[in-house]
């Protein structure tokens, strides 16, 4: 009964274990999570203000298919002055969430047996999504020694005539990498005269500790520019998720032409009061809010690095940004799954397999809750790994 395409397509496995974590919380376990990626912070007031200003003034009609024209302008604004991307407003469109982006970007460039170039570890949606719109993804791995980065002789090597898109995610989920001007320069260069183009996931744009600094991907020249298409939103920096709100921006207007066109027929507009949020989240008034936040995920990130490379038979590299810690779990075991599924039975600890993002022998651990929360909870791994002698 089901189409062959469907078929191909898995269920996302880090929100299929924040839902078991949930559902054995709701029978009175004592469940600690740190599998979601959702940040424990409250959606800020000024943008919930908004939202209610747009409710008391009916502001609950259909919007155009991008998106309404002051939301548009402030993405545009966004850009500027953050990044130092000038678009026109037609060369941005609304979404619900990432993942729409991409679903619609997916659907609007790929042919069958297009190949898509994806650095390991990676967002567990690229790959799924890449094959379901009839896509070949190819997988570059990265490890801990490379601080998980796709080098521009990998990429170089990785190329065929089939390449028609590279994706990179930087800060990075799972692993909060973040690459450098540099890198970005010499991935540029492998680049040069080809027509791949590039989807530069930036969500986690805002969170970055330490001296790390981030760079957006169409920044680098005007060549880049050209063939990047930026993918952005408010789920992660402003305490967003159920927003649902993203968005992409690319000089390629007859692209965005095009996925107006199928958003037309699947979603037409998103959600017209978080249109009216999402103006206040992009035009500046929330900075302080996310700088809040921000400093608070770096004092969870520092203690909780601190705490696993204490922890014998993990390691962890610090992440550079976003709010995850990528551990590496092999002198443990290199089975990830049955380690989260033993982990969350026996100490009621819920993390994410790493094979989830391509990458074995590893466990993708959220900071995104408080500091007691993750202290506890390195105990009882601690605890578990030491049971498993």
């Amino acid at each position: 009964m089901l189409s062959k395409r469907i078929q191909t397509l898995s269920s996302s496995m880090t929100i299929a274990i924040t839902v078991l974590a949930l559902e054995l919380k709701a029978e009175g376990k004592d469940i600690l999570s740190f599998s979601a990626g959702e940040p424990d912070f409250d959606t800020p007031t000024a943008v919930k203000e908004a939202a209610k200003d747009a409710l008391d003034a009916g502001k609950t009609k259909y919007t155009a298919i991008p998106g309404i024209p002051e939301l548009l302008t402030a993405i545009q604004g966004k850009l500027k002055r953050d990044n130092n991307l000038e678009y026109e407003t037609n060369m941005i469109q609304t979404n619900n969430g990432a993942k729409h982006s991409l679903f619609n970007l997916f659907q609007a460039l790929i042919d069958e047996g297009d190949e898509v170039i994806i650095p390991a570890p990676y967002w567990v949606t690229y790959p799924e999504v890449v094959r379901y719109s009839g896509g070949v993804p190819v997988i570059i791995q990265t490890d801990d020694t490379t601080g998980f980065k796709i080098s521009a002789d990998q990429l170089a090597e990785a190329i065929t005539p089939k390449t028609k898109l590279l994706i990179l995610n930087s800060p990075s989920n799972p692993t909060g990498a973040i690459y450098t001007k540099e890198e970005l320069e010499a991935i540029a260069e492998v680049l040069k005269g080809t027509d791949i183009l590039v989807i530069s996931d930036e969500m986690y744009e805002k969170l970055v500790y330490g001296d790390a600094k981030f760079t957006a991907t169409a920044s680098i020249s005007e060549d880049m520019f050209q063939r990047t298409i930026t993918v952005n939103g408010l789920s992660k920096s402003a305490a967003m998720t159920g927003w649902r709100f993203g968005y992409l921006a690319t000089p390629k207007t007859e692209l965005v032409a095009a996925m107006n066109k199928l958003q037309s027929q699947s979603t037409s507009n998103i959600n017209s009061i978080t249109q009216a949020a999402a103006v206040t989240g992009l035009d500046g008034t929330i900075d302080q809010d996310v700088e809040t936040m921000r400093v608070q995920f770096e004092k969870r990130c520092d203690e909780a690095v601190k705490l696993i490379n204490q922890v014998e038979g993990l390691s962890v590299v610090k992440p550079d940004g976003a709010f995850y810690l990528f551990i590496n779990i092999k002198e443990v075991t290199n089975d990830s799954m049955a380690f989260a599924t033993k982990l969350l039975e026996q100490e009621g600890v819920a993390i994410v397999p790493g094979v989830a993002f391509g990458s074995e022998g590893h466990i993708r651990f959220s900071f995104a809750t408080d500091i007691d929360t993750i202290r506890e909870g390195i105990k009882r791994i601690e605890r578990f790994i030491q049971s498993q002698k």
